[in-house]
């Protein structure tokens, strides 16, 4: 009879992601029927009331407490309201992912993607050393247009992300990422493995590095201590590559504007290898700079700290 009820409820609940996964399909598709623009706003309209209602509200507010103990309870509640905003526009604009980008380097005038033209000179530059690149970014404005950006500035990288638990969502979502971004691997046991062997081949890494790791190697962050996901440093410490960071800034009027940093060196020790917990505070450092100056775009609704 518990063998009939375990198998009896391993159906419904695979039935149950099956209709789930249906209709988050279906929203995609509802949502690229409308424009981005007017899909972004209604994204931001709806979670600037709804997220406050949330738990993980209560979560941003201790941590922008934790990293701005200057600033007053009104100050909070209003970079929150815009973190919702940020986070809802994200949500929407991801059915357009393959749309957004509409950069052209030789027009007088640009369109949602601002003027790229010390990016562009930087990234042609960092291809001419020939190593592979290691390119880092964060949870800032809309993070997928990294990997977007990357690839339309002539770097391929292969794009280290976390999938979907709904299977139906997770291929949806993929064939999306790689009709604009490139190769993607899962995040799992296999993932470095996986990385490793695109650098051996010459190839690009990038991946998202602002999220607590349970495991991590200790840094600071906003003058409090937590841990980051070593991978970028060991994969650095292993082969010769270069760091960069990418990041998107979210600007008025459905506007996008990116920095692609110069090359970042990472720390050595003694013996001249990299320093894998020395080069994740420098990495660490680079985005907190990147989240003081646009606190409003990050997604502070994570614990980034474990005692907040």
């Amino acid at each position: 009879m518990a063998a009939l009820r375990t198998t009896v409820g391993r159906r419904l609940k695979s039935a149950g992601n099956s209709i789930l996964g249906w209709l988050a399909v279906a929203i995609l598709k509802a949502i690229r029927l409308i424009g981005p623009d007017a899909t972004s706003n209604i994204g931001g309209w709806v979670m600037r009331r709804i997220g406050p209602m949330l738990s993980e509200h209560r979560i941003g507010r201790a941590n922008l407490k934790a990293a701005f103990p200057e600033k007053s309870d009104a100050e909070i509640e209003r970079i929150l309201r815009d973190v919702w905003d940020n986070l809802g526009r994200v949500g929407a604009e991801f059915a357009h992912i393959d749309r957004l980008w509409d950069y052209d380097e030789t027009a007088s005038q640009h369109g949602r993607i601002m003027d790229l033209a010390e990016e562009v000179a930087r990234a042609r530059k960092s291809r001419t050393t020939g190593k592979p690149m290691l390119c880092f970014s964060a949870h800032l404005a809309n993070w997928e247009m990294s990997a977007v950006a990357a690839r339309q500035l002539g770097i391929e990288t292969t794009v280290l992300y976390r999938p979907p638990n709904l299977a139906a969502v997770a291929a949806v979502v993929v064939e999306m990422r790689k009709s604009c971004m490139g190769p993607l691997v899962a995040s799992g046991l296999s993932a470095p493995r996986q990385l490793a062997d695109v650098l051996e081949a010459g190839g690009n890494v990038a991946m998202l590095v602002d999220q607590y790791a349970v495991g991590g190697v200790p840094v600071t962050f906003f003058g409090r201590p937590t841990q980051a996901n070593p991978l970028i440093a060991r994969l650095a410490r292993l082969y010769d590559c270069n760091i960069h960071g990418m990041r998107t800034i979210r600007q008025p009027g459905n506007r996008f504007s990116l920095n692609f940093t110069e090359a970042i060196p990472p720390v050595r020790d003694a013996e001249g290898k990299v320093d894998v917990q020395g080069t994740m505070q420098a990495i660490t450092d680079v985005v907190e700079g990147w989240v003081r100056e646009h606190p409003e775009q990050w997604l502070w609704l994570h614990r980034r700290w474990r005692g907040t």
